[in-house]
């Protein structure tokens, strides 16, 4: 049966530590010292998981490009067994590894990551003495939705005889896939190590390797309705630190929001003046069920939208409004909970001109909006995403979700934020 490697891709070795342990006792059978690991705590992180598994394979993941030699040497000498080398190096820099591999005692790995013709490689690698090789798919990458490929796999299986690795984005439900296409190294990181039940989450991918089918929840690629989903399983603070503080409305504030309760649909744009209710009333006409009202009145004072207003776009089924303007009847809105977002509140309206447009780009709360983007709203404000990227940021913001589990988790266990994220080691030095 293949076997579990742990990925160890975070920045503390303190944290490092407490993981593997605990990914050992679900099942792990190898300890990757992961390339973020190394490069914030150097040679010492393999030094200390050696000592911590004196039993198992110790992989020290350099991604190694180019003097191949001295770093294989630096990373045997402290105890790895096994030193990943990338497939985009010169041949002389493997052959280098291979030889320094050789007279410390490790084997080599050669990360595909980025090779173009990654069969090709593979059978010229192999010829270089390597003892493994990985088919890995890039956390960047994952994040689009993409997964490494089961038929490059298999045809790296089938054309060299060393023992194939794969990694990137595998999880329970797609590891068992994995294996059965011959893979005999199964590598998990996030799937793992950001849950807040470690042992458990390497039971079930163990599990899955031996056969087991699991339903791990819903895909990285995304239909329509799995981006609902994933948009509603996340907080407008996880987008924004996902999404580097882009897309958040300015001055934008709930006006009708139970606790908890989330608006998250694609946005159907209005741009109207002072007061003009016509275009938003007549925008309820064309909405699709999970829509959001996007209404762009430039800041103004007079309301725009009310009650009846509301009740005909929850007829229609809409998930909301957003209203960089004026909203009124609020009591009542609140009362049929219908998600409600604007800068002001004020009681009176004006009358239906039927100026502006719809479905026509707007600015709302300093951001731009398109008919089509992905607007998301909660008790701290809302954020617009737009369309092209909304798989990767949906992705990103599911990973900074998880983190926080797991943070928070070693928080109950008597750690605190500072200790967690070692903040005074991470200052800038003065």
């Amino acid at each position: 049966m293949p076997v579990l490697q742990i990925a160890l891709d975070l920045m503390q070795l303190n944290r490092a530590v407490i993981i593997a342990h605990e990914a050992v006792d679900g099942g792990a059978d190898w300890v990757e010292v992961g390339t973020p690991l190394i490069k914030s705590e150097g040679a010492e992180a393999v030094r200390t998981l050696r000592r911590e598994f004196p039993g198992r394979k110790i992989i020290a993941d350099t991604k190694t490009m180019d003097v191949g030699g001295v770093e294989v040497e630096i990373m045997a000498k402290s105890g790895a067994d096994i030193v990943t080398v990338l497939g985009l190096s010169e041949d002389s820099t493997i052959e280098e590894a291979v030889m320094a591999g050789r007279k410390y005692g490790s084997e080599v790995m050669v990360d595909m990551i980025n090779v173009p013709d990654k069969v090709s490689r593979a059978k010229e690698v192999e010829k270089l003495g390597v003892a493994y090789i990985c088919l890995h798919m890039g956390i960047d990458t994952q994040m689009k939705g993409e997964e490494p490929p089961i038929d490059i796999l298999k045809k790296i299986v089938s054309t060299v005889s060393i023992p194939v690795a794969v990694a990137g984005g595998i999880t329970a439900e797609n590891a068992g896939l994995y294996a059965e296409a011959g893979a005999t190294d199964i590598i998990v990181g996030g799937a793992i190590i950001k849950t807040d039940d470690i042992k458990g989450a390497a039971e079930n991918v163990k599990k899955a390797i031996a056969g087991a089918k699991i339903d791990a929840g819903i895909s990285k690629k995304y239909t329509e309705d799995e981006l609902f989903e994933a948009f509603s399983k996340v907080s407008t603070c996880n987008i924004s630190d996902a999404f580097h503080k882009q897309g958040v409305m300015i001055g934008i504030v709930p006006q009708s929001l139970e606790h908890r309760q989330r608006m998250v649909g694609r946005a159907l744009t209005v741009q109207t003046t002072n007061g003009d209710w016509a275009k938003p009333v007549e925008a309820i006409d064309r909405v699709k069920e999970g829509d959001v009202l996007v209404i762009d009145v430039g800041g103004a004072p007079v309301a725009v939208w009310g009650e009846l207003a509301t009740c005909s776009a929850m007829v229609m089924g809409a998930h909301g409004v957003v209203i960089d303007g004026a909203i009124r009847d609020i009591d009542d809105i609140r009362d049929l909970k219908f998600p409600s977002f604007s800068r002001t509140v004020a009681p009176c309206a004006g009358e239906p001109k039927g100026y502006g447009g719809i479905g026509i780009e707007v600015t709302v709360g300093g951001q731009r909006v398109r008919t089509g983007d992905w607007i998301i709203g909660d008790e701290s404000g809302v954020i617009v995403v737009p369309k092209e990227v909304a798989v990767e940021v949906a992705n990103r913001s599911l990973d900074v979700h998880e983190r926080e589990n797991r943070t928070r988790e070693e928080i109950r266990r008597g750690s605190t934020l500072s200790k967690v994220n070692e903040l005074s080691k991470w200052e800038p030095v003065q």
